[in-house]
This record gives C-alpha cells, sequence and structure tokens, in this order.
C-alpha cells in the first residue's frame, strides 16, 4: 500500500517524530523512504538579503554578495549533513533511504517531489497554527494536504509562537497525535 514514502523533514522536533513515524511504517509495510529538506527564504536560517539600503535605493556590495554566499553555502552543508545523518539512521534500520534537498516554495516542492518520485504516502510534521498565525507563519501542512497527489500524513506538534520566532523561550514538547488524509 504505502512502499514509496516521501517524509518532509527541517530540522524541529515535531519533524523528528514525523521521521520517526515513517520509519516505523517503513519497517512495518517493508517501504523505501524519500528523505526531503526544502531550502526557503522563508526559513529562520536563512541568509540574509545581499543587499544594503542606500538612502531609498538598494545597493550591491561584492563584499555583501560574497557574505551572503558563504552564509547560503553553510545552511546548505549543514542540512546535508543532516539528511546524511537521518538517512543512516533509516539505512541501518534496514530501510532503503535516500534524501533530497530541493530550493524554493516548500508546499509546492514537497507536493512535485512527491509526484515525481511517485510516492504512496507523504510524511509531516504539523505545527498546528490556526487564524492569524496560520496566515502570518504560513501552513506547508495544509498546502500539502490540499495539493497532494498522494495520501498525506501529519504529525501533531504544539505550538510554541514565541521559540518559533526565535524568542528565547524553550521549545514546547510535541505530542504524538496523527492525523491521515
Amino acid at each position: 500500500m504505502f512502499h514509496r514514502i516521501l517524509v518532509a523533514l527541517d530540522q524541529s522536533d515535531v519533524s523528528q517524530q514525523a521521521f520517526a513515524t515513517a520509519m516505523a511504517m517503513a519497517k512495518t509495510l517493508n517501504s523505501q523512504l524519500m528523505l526531503v529538506h526544502v531550502l526557503s527564504p522563508a526559513e529562520s536560517s536563512f541568509p540574509s538579503p545581499v543587499f544594503a539600503i542606500h538612502g531609498t535605493y538598494p545597493m550591491f556590495r561584492a563584499e555583501d554578495v560574497e557574505l551572503h554566499l558563504k552564509q547560503w553555502q553553510a545552511v546548505q552543508d549543514q542540512i546535508l549533513e543532516f539528511l546524511q545523518a537521518q538517512t543512516a539512521i533509516a539505512t541501518s534500520a534496514g530501510i532503503p533511504t535516500e534524501f533530497t534537498q530541493a530550493l524554493g516554495d516548500p508546499g509546492s516542492t514537497i507536493c512535485s517531489l512527491a509526484r515525481n518520485w511517485n510516492a504512496n504516502l507523504i510524511v509531516m510534521g504539523r505545527r498546528g497554527y490556526k487564524g492569524l498565525n496560520e496566515l502570518f507563519m504560513g501552513s506547508v501542512s495544509n498546502y500539502v494536504l490540499h495539493h497532494a497527489s498522494c495520501s498525506v500524513l501529519t504529525v501533531q506538534g504544539t505550538v510554541d509562537l514565541e521559540a518559533d520566532l526565535g524568542a528565547a523561550s524553550p521549545t514546547a514538547a510535541s505530542t504524538s497525535n496523527a492525523v491521515m488524509t
């Protein structure tokens, strides 16, 4: 039934729960995994813009562009190391696993990758934003639920808006409720 499971990952706690859920399913169903991380300018780890505002016009300076490219490469390398580590965990558990890192809008990129890889299931975390928070913070899981060409399993986390916005408060522990659509 679910022999090709695409797992959308970031480095959040709820994403780790989604990964654990996907591994358990893959082990039980004898499935293979595709681990995916989408690099997006909306991420908190995305490098700062490459231009400085001088008066009312943006100005590009060579040193700013060079710094931006170094920061961008560091983000890419960090995520690739993360994906390689997750792949090693799944592979050592006997689950055939591959990974990819893509650039773009997370929701549409996840749907496109799932379609191109012929996934039967997408597993991803969901932080649980509602109302204005969902409007301003966006909802990748909501987009994927409505646009995916296959089934989607969302692993529900708890919302800690301050932590998600980069404040100093610790991240809330995620719950293990899951919803299949």
